[in-house]
């Protein structure tokens, strides 16, 4: 794993001054890669070209930048392509100089072009000088697992790893308003929006050329349909997703190093490390996993034990303090870029730092709760849909069926989860059903009078939704496939933020087997009856590997979700509470257009719930704020 970062102007520039921006560039993206850097600067002075590294494959010989042998393509890569040797072979071994995938994946774009991106199989961000044409190509993986940002300056077109690297070449530095929309909505922006105004994100699954210093459009090159197999059994999907399942686990273990696991203690993470374990039965193999000790409700570690017991795994258990938090907090929020998806990316900070202590490589279990269903709301939506079918004498649900009755023993799921239910059924009740997910979605509604209702468009923020929620893939009579799909596509990208940057904050490569595009398309193909049957979460993924899991993880109603005691360290008045009421009280963070005029801080940090995230979307705003806004760099 690694880090990028380049510029391109239309104009010949002097070769110090590119030199210069590459040098400033780099070094913000350092921790990225501890083990090597290198520049590339092409004559003219038109294009820089830089990289940091993080050794996993061909430790030796996979130095960048790298270029073809008639030095006609430069490449800047960070990723790791799983099926290189296959590639390898198929584009002629011997005409080959290094070991490394970042080899194949230049050669592969010397014979196919862009259309080498449907034969990658894994994740990946780079970019290519083509010396001839005059053209930067840029391209990312199919889910967004690899980060890449660009900017247009007046100087040239900027493109790196990570936003902060772009910050020293922003003419001026402000807020995207309609990404501050999307944030209080979701804690995440959609689509190539970043709460930073000028700065976009290239979209998971696309490509883009730069040429004469005008940056093209980006273009899809990958889509997941919902076309839903009613053809086959369920015994059928059975040992398919056995197949797929137990080879991307042996592919995403390709490495010259070794390999660990992080393991909270769910299904998703422990079920991957246990297949892992299988696939390499001799010699250790490490876990990670992260508890707080100040409640039982925070610490998931007994499951994580009895895996590792059962597995004879060597675990590593993070036990995080609140002490922890005031150290790291602020760390934390540089290396988000922006801050997204909740409190979890600080426990995994902390984890990760753990992980570094002892492996470069990391399995983790992305992906799973989104292409199988995961999360509590789906069950919440879905019993909705059955107190309406029960009243209105019609149970039919598209291609998944499901009764008042059947329902009825999955709900001890939502214990946790009744402040999410009183929101729901708050208002709208068995409204439509793009409307009713909407509401489980929308974190915006539960602020009240904290933010200043001019700082939320509404309007713009939900047609954005609606087009991802209808997404002409997607069939409009499965509720379950609607719902996967949007969570799919825009909060698993923002999981994938945090799950690369909280690893690559301490130089540790984490790998998501979920997220290997022949399984991802072969589960949209299940019908929703198969994956989520009685509204049982992840029903098919258990049912399949449950031989796996001890008993204590197979048979859990808990999900947790790895949540921060926050809240409780705020109540109790220690030094958490005391470090946000500085946060918030600063004479700059009164001045924020986003917050309501007549805000009390007290009364802010009394009113939040046990697990509520509304504290952590302030706080965390407003450190990036200060870091990345009003900060001098």
């Amino acid at each position: 794993m690694c880090g990028i970062f380049g510029v391109f102007s239309a104009d010949p520039r002097p070769r110090e001054a590119v030199d210069a921006d590459l040098q400033t560039g780099m070094h913000k993206i350092r921790h990225r890669g501890p083990d090597g850097s290198g520049k590339w600067i092409s004559k003219d002075g038109k294009t820089g070209l830089g990289h940091v590294r993080l050794s996993v494959i061909d430790i030796e010989s996979g130095a960048q930048p790298m270029s073809s042998a008639d030095g006609r393509y430069t490449i800047v890569y960070n990723g790791e392509v799983y099926n290189f040797l296959e590639l390898r072979q198929e584009l002629g071994a011997d005409e080959f100089q290094t070991h490394s995938d970042t080899e194949v994946v230049l050669k592969a774009y010397e014979r196919w072009g862009a259309e080498c991106l449907s034969r990658l199989r894994g994740m990946f961000a780079f970019a290519i000088w083509d010396i001839k044409e005059e053209k930067l190509f840029l391209a990312r993986d199919r889910f967004g697992i690899k980060p890449l940002y660009w900017a247009n300056t007046p100087t040239g077109f900027y493109f790196a790893s990570e936003a902060k690297a772009l910050l020293p070449f922003l003419p001026n530095r402000t807020v995207n308003r309609q990404a501050l929309s999307d944030y209080f909505t979701f804690q995440f922006c959609l689509g190539e929006k970043t709460l930073l105004g000028g700065v976009s994100q290239m979209p998971a699954a696309h490509h883009m050329v730069v040429a004469k210093g005008v940056a093209q459009k980006p273009e899809r090159y990958w889509e997941v349909h919902y076309d839903i197999d009613y053809d086959h059994t369920e015994q059928w999907f059975t040992e398919r997703l056995k197949e797929l399942l137990t080879d991307s686990v042996n592919l995403h273990l390709r490495a010259d190093v070794e390999v660990g696991s992080y393991v909270s203690g769910g299904v998703d993470s422990s079920l991957l490390a246990a297949m892992a374990r299988e696939q390499r039965p001799s010699g250790r193999f490490q876990a990670f996993n992260g508890r707080f000790l100040d409640s039982s409700d925070f610490d998931e570690s007994q499951y994580a034990e009895a895996l590792a017991t059962e597995r004879e795994m060597q675990l590593h258990i993070a036990s995080i303090t609140e002490r922890d938090f005031v150290d790291n907090f602020a760390k934390v929020i540089w290396h988000l870029d922006q801050p997204t998806a909740g409190p979890g990316s600080f426990p995994q900070y902390m984890v990760s730092k753990l992980a570094g202590e002892n492996v470069k490589v990391v399995l983790g279990g992305q992906g799973g709760d989104e292409i199988f269903g995961g999360y509590a709301r789906y069950l919440v939506a879905y019993f909705e849909q059955c107190i309406r079918g029960a009243i209105e004498g019609t149970l039919d649900n598209g291609n998944y069926v499901v009764t008042y009755d059947s329902i009825i023993p999955n709900l001890e799921t939502l214990r946790q989860y009744k402040p999410m239910l009183r929101e729901f059924w708050a208002s709208g009740l068995f409204g439509e059903r793009d409307e009713r997910y909407w509401r489980l979605v929308n974190r915006s509604n539960t602020f009240g009078d904290i933010l200043n209702p001019d700082a939320i468009d509404h309007r713009t923020t939900f047609e954005e939704f609606k087009s991802i929620f209808w997404g002409s893939n997607v069939g409009r009579e499965s509720y379950f496939d609607s719902m996967t799909h949007f969570d799919f596509k825009t909060l698993l990208p923002a999981l994938l933020q945090v799950e690369d940057r909280m690893s690559m904050a301490h130089g540790v490569e984490a790998r998501v087997p979920f997220l290997d595009h022949p399984l991802v398309e072969f589960a949209a193909t299940i019908p929703a009856d198969v994956k989520f049957k009685n509204g049982e979460l992840k029903r098919l993924l258990k049912a399949v590997f449950s031989d796996k899991l001890p008993s204590a993880i197979r048979n859990r109603k808990d999900k947790m979700g790895f949540p921060v005691p926050l809240n409780l360290w705020i109540k109790n008045g220690g030094i958490a509470r005391d470090m946000i009421g500085d946060i918030l009280g600063s004479e700059k963070a009164k001045t924020r257009p986003y917050l309501g005029r007549k805000l009390s801080i007290d009364s802010v940090l009394d009113g939040q719930s046990v697990y509520g995230r509304n504290m952590w979307a302030l706080i965390s705003l407003e450190v990036w704020h200060q870091q990345f806004i009003d900060a001098e760099f």
